[in-house]
């Protein structure tokens, strides 16, 4: 049984590596795996996504709540399957855990981090960056 190579070896006669051609590597994915609540965030204007936001930093839920009638007014999300009333009510239900929860401060930091993917959802719109399905 052969040891495995060493550091700086690599396995066919023991020779230190000098590196790997750029065309010989493998190319890698990653694809985020969201849940439903995290899809139903909806593809906003990049101002609006900027308000909401600064009403989730200020009012933790608000700019959430906000961002659900967007979805009404013909805003896309990640749910292309569901019905539209299905995925505003999942926006309101992220809305309400988020005010609920911001007594013990966790719906405060979910609702800044909401506001954010919002932020980075719509600056990836308006730069055309295609989006993972």
């Amino acid at each position: 049984m052969d040891p495995l190579p060493k550091d700086g070896e690599s396995a066919a006669g023991g020779e230190p590596s000098r590196g790997a051609a750029p065309s010989s590597g493998v190319v890698v994915q990653v694809r985020e795996k969201k849940g439903p609540l995290r899809a139903a965030i909806p593809y906003m204007p990049f101002p609006v996504a900027v308000i909401c936001l600064f009403l989730n930093t200020f009012v933790p839920g608000l700019g959430t709540f906000v961002s659900a009638f967007t979805v009404l007014c013909g805003a896309r999300t990640d749910l292309p399957d569901r019905h539209i009333c299905c995925v505003f009510w999942l926006n309101i239900a992220a809305a309400l855990i988020q005010i609920l929860t911001a007594i013990v401060m966790v719906g405060w930091i979910m609702s800044i981090f909401w506001g954010m993917d919002m932020v980075i959802l719509a600056s990836s719109k308006e730069q055309g960056i295609p989006q993972q399905l």
